[in-house]
This record gives C-alpha cells, structure tokens and sequence, in this order.
C-alpha cells in the first residue's frame, strides 16, 4: 500500500494539505474522509481509518480542512459550511485527478459534514459517520465556559485538546442556521452509523437519533468500548476494515 502527499485548493482559495492512501492494485472504489472538529488528517486514528480502507481495496483521501494541520487559512475564519465547502473542493480534486469518491467517511463533526456534502456530490452512493452527532450545534458543549463572551464580544479563545482556538460569532450563527434532520431524512444514500455506546463526548443516543430519521438502506454497528477518537488501535482498524466491506453492495 503507497500513501502519497497531495494539494489542493480549499473553498477559501486557501491550499489544502492532503493524503491519499492508495489500495494495491486496482482500487473497487474511492473514498474521502473528514476529520473531527480541530484535529487533522494526521490524528493516529484517522491513519489506521485510511489505510484499513485501502488495504482492503478502497483507496481513501484525508485532508486537513482549511486553517487545520498542514493546510493554510485562518481558523477562526472558517465555520461548519466551510468544512462541507472544502470537503467538495476535496471531491472535485479527486474527480479531476483521481477518481470521483463513490464513499465518504466522517469522524465526530466531520461525519455531519459528509452528511450534508453527500447531498453536493452526485458521484456518493454510500456514506458512513464514526461518532458523529446529530446535530452540528453539539459542537458547542467543547467550549461552553466561553460562550457568552463569544456572543458579547464576537470572540473568545478558547483551548481545546491543550491548543487556543480563536472562535467567532460567526462560527456559532453557522452552527444554528444548519438544517440536519432535513438533510438526514434526504440523504438518499446508504448510510452506516457508527457510535461507541461509551462515548463521553458525542453521547449514543445522537447516533439513535440519526438512524430514526435516515431513510433505507441504513445500518448501525456499535463500536462496543471504543473511545470518541478511537484512540485503541483495534477499533480504528476495524472500523476501517467494515466500512470497506459494508459499502460493496452500494459501489
């Protein structure tokens, strides 16, 4: 398995950085993977996604969303329409250079990225979310100390994971104008949820309330005790390793 670097332009007109983790041989399928909120591409977790996926067939494109990881742009200028922006830049890379992506992948925030830019991307015919939450506004309770100096003064930093973020009021407007059940109920695609009912972070019953309101064909497979950021290697391999074999029917 061969894992090269990549370029591209973000929706900010910013340059991405990017990794494709390439399958041996002829590829069944593409996929691009979106990370969750703050980390990158680089997060141990989302490698052994990755190259789980290619090494069984499904060769997959990571990328840091813009003002995150290795990618250029201002963080604090980029919002939750921004990641599903980018993430159609990333798809309209990998079909003027690759291959159109026919699977996407979302870890925590960015698995309710790859739910609304499924609906942009007429080439997926499957979508599969790790951890996601039902509604992007969840987002919020990472830094709840700081939210009403947000709103008062249209800005805060705040730290997430050890690191200072700088959060603007436009990110939270953003967040409360999505429309997700509308977006879920549409999808129009296989889904898979994917959810460690143990996760402290995005709680299990958002990945009930996802499949409640997700249309056929739809599957849930639990990540039994799994942490959030599938930290334990055995989990980010397997889930890797399901999402591959899941998708075949739908590619």
């Amino acid at each position: 398995m061969d894992s090269k670097e990549i370029q591209f332009r973000g929706a900010m007109g910013d340059r991405l950085s990017a990794r494709l983790d390439e399958a041996d041989g002829e590829p069944k399928a593409y996929a691009l993977f979106a990370h969750c909120f703050t980390c990158s591409k680089n997060l141990k977790a989302v490698g052994h996604i990755t190259k789980s996926l290619a090494s069984h067939g499904v060769s997959t494109l990571r990328f840091d969303f813009t003002g995150l990881g290795n990618s250029e742009g201002e963080f604090s200028n980029t919002n939750f329409s921004s990641n599903i922006e980018d993430l159609i830049a990333a798809a309209t890379y990998m079909d003027e250079n690759l291959q159109s992506p026919s699977i996407l992948v979302g870890h925590s925030l960015g698995g309710a990225a790859v739910i609304q830019a499924a609906h942009q991307i007429d080439s997926v015919k499957a979508v599969a979310t790790i951890g996601a939450p039902a509604d992007p506004v969840h987002v919020k309770e990472n830094f709840s100390i700081k939210l009403d100096e947000i709103e008062k003064t249209g800005e805060a930093t705040v730290e997430l994971a050890g690191r200072p973020f700088k959060i603007k009021k436009q990110f939270l407007d953003d967040l409360e104008a999505t429309k997700m059940d509308e977006r879920v109920r549409k999808l129009n695609r296989a889904l898979l949820i994917m959810h460690a009912p143990l996760d402290k972070t995005v709680g299990i019953k958002n990945a009930a309330h996802l499949y409640k309101l997700a249309k056929h064909p739809k599957s849930f497979i639990s990540l039994h005790e799994a942490d959030h950021l599938l930290t334990d290697k055995t989990y980010s391999k397997y889930t890797g390793r399901l999402i591959a074999q899941w998708s075949d029917v739908y590619i």
